[in-house]
């Protein structure tokens, strides 16, 4: 980080920032700010924001953020932005990898207990605390349940993957849903969509979302770059359909 007062050359700070897009006034007092500590000028989106530049180049469309949590990002040629779900963890991010973990764990104690069918994940599940009966407090006692769940999640993927039932049915509704996210995202003359985020590091899983989306009339792009590339983008172009949703403060200039 740059010492306040210096520039050492950097004449534009960009900041993509959780929340952004639903406290705007947040994202305009950290931009007044960093301009007073730094002395440079600063802009500031959204973090979904500057990941949808960097996946597409700035051009418009749609990107899907799959990880953790999940957030389907649509902006129009006009400009327009449409965000569909990134409700976190009580009250969306359905199909995201903590919805995948957190259903794969409740299967292996459905499973363990003797209300649910058989499934290689009460096996991976057990090597997590070695007892079924301790999973809830291990879960809910964990710095960020959502991303112990989500921990969870490429073990019901692997096993999706090997056949196992339970799993693939995890699996594939994860898939509907995201599927689901992204069509109510994408505007009406766009359909070009990229989806980032960890979930696609697993191979099966990506084939099987790609597939869905190819299926819905969805055309899925390779993501461009990410949210650092998006950010830069952003520092040098002010005309992308992204800027009404870019905060932008001038320094002071002699």
């Amino acid at each position: 980080m740059l010492p306040p007062g210096c520039s050492d050359g950097v004449t534009t700070i960009a900041v993509g920032a959780a929340g952004a897009l639903t406290a705007p006034q947040a994202g305009a007092a950290l931009a007044e700010l960093l301009v007073a500590e730094r002395h440079v000028d600063v802009l500031v989106s959204s973090d979904v924001v500057t990941a949808h530049v960097g996946a597409l180049a700035g051009r418009p469309g749609t990107v899907l953020v799959a990880g953790t949590g999940a957030v389907a990002v649509g902006i129009g040629s006009d400009g327009d932005l449409r965000r569909v779900d990134g409700a976190g963890r009580w009250l969306g991010d359905t199909g995201s990898g903590r919805w995948i973990g957190q259903h794969g764990l409740a299967a292996a104690i459905r499973a363990a207990d003797g209300r649910g069918p058989s499934t290689s994940l009460l096996e991976q599940a057990l090597l997590l605390e070695g007892s079924i009966d301790r999973l809830p407090a291990v879960i809910g006692g964990a710095d960020a349940p959502e991303r112990a769940m989500a921990a969870f999640a490429p073990a019901v993927l692997d096993a999706a993957a090997s056949g196992d039932a339970v799993s693939t049915t995890i699996r594939d509704r994860a898939v509907i849903e995201l599927v689901t996210t992204c069509r109510a995202a994408v505007a009406e003359d766009n359909a070009e969509i990229a989806v980032i985020g960890g979930l696609t590091k697993h191979d099966d899983f990506a084939q099987v979302l790609a597939a869905a989306l190819g299926a819905a009339g969805l055309t899925v792009l390779a993501p461009a770059g990410d949210a650092l590339d998006g950010a830069a983008r952003l520092a040098i172009e002010t005309s992308l359909p992204h800027e009404r949703q870019v905060t932008r403060v001038r320094a002071p200039h002699p």
